[in-house]
């Protein structure tokens, strides 16, 4: 495996991640609800701060994966997806980061042998593979990350 520090994200209020640094794989989720006194952009400005925090924190990100959603449950949802993309892909810009979406399907069908998965089954077998998602958003995130391991390795 390369030494690269990979970056996937499951976009959303609450973000699932999941990365490589140092040859180690950690993961988690962010939440980035706003409060009723922030004005709606609060939730794109943190993100965009969690980003170079994170960034900074392993000596910088090297390429970033997220999940590439194309149907929403609603216009609320569709909006808050589109800012969060939006604002990942300045930085990404604006850092010289390669970037790239990966359909759902592709995601769910590597991890689970099913494109049309569910969360739960989703979460099951990541879990068999040895790690401890929190929540759907997270084992996503992971499931992504070794989708994008194992296209870098030629392991498909």
């Amino acid at each position: 495996m390369d030494n690269l520090n990979l970056l996937s994200l499951d976009l959303g209020t609450t973000t699932g991640w999941a990365m490589t640094s140092h040859e180690l794989i950690i993961s988690g989720t962010a939440n980035f609800k706003h409060s009723r006194y922030d004005g709606g952009g609060m939730r794109f400005l943190k993100f965009n701060a969690w980003l170079r925090d994170l960034h900074t924190s392993i000596d910088g990100i090297d390429v970033i994966y997220f999940e590439e959603v194309r149907r929403h449950i609603g216009t609320d949802a569709a909006h808050v997806y589109g800012g969060f993309l939006a604002t990942l892909t300045a930085f990404g810009e604006q850092e010289n980061i390669p970037y790239q979406g990966v359909p759902v399907g592709t995601i769910k069908k590597h991890i689970t042998g099913k494109g049309n998965a569910s969360k739960q089954a989703m979460i099951d077998s990541v879990r068999r593979l040895g790690y401890e998602p929190a929540d759907d958003n997270e084992a996503d995130a992971l499931g992504l990350l070794m989708w994008a391991q194992d296209q870098r390795t030629g392991r498909h």
